[in-house]
């Protein structure tokens, strides 16, 4: 029985093995408009192959916001450029700036059967 529980694991690990599971990998930009990556092994691959995580792409935001701004005074020491503040309360959308830049490293998981990566995020330091 034992050594029929080790021939079914050897088969199921070469059948995986087989079809290219699902890797980490080091990638490095080449462009970014339209995006492709190098790979270690040489082999560049375009947008096509390519999926990426908000991680390493520029995304809006909706955030809550509710407070004042600071003091400020304007000029010519009229009465109505005395310091003052303002509120800024409300839904306010934002611009987040995480888009990938030419020649960073980036991290990617290989999907099984190698056809996608999943970009998950730059390499930093």
């Amino acid at each position: 029985m034992h050594r029929l529980l080790d021939a079914i694991k050897t088969i199921a690990t070469e059948a995986v093995n087989a079809n290219e599971p699902t890797a980490l990998m080091i990638g490095e930009v080449l462009t970014v408009g339209p995006l492709s990556v190098l790979l270690a092994n040489g082999a560049i691959l375009n947008e096509k192959f390519l999926i990426i995580s908000t991680l390493v792409s520029d995304f809006d935001v909706d955030m809550t916001v509710d407070h004042l701004t600071e003091d400020r005074a304007g000029g010519g020491g009229e009465a109505s450029f005395a310091s003052h503040n303002h509120e800024y309360k409300g839904t306010k959308t934002f611009k987040v700036l995480l888009g990938l830049k030419v020649g960073e490293k980036v991290v990617m998981l290989r999907v099984q059967g190698g056809q996608s990566y999943y970009i998950i995020d730059r390499v930093r330091g």
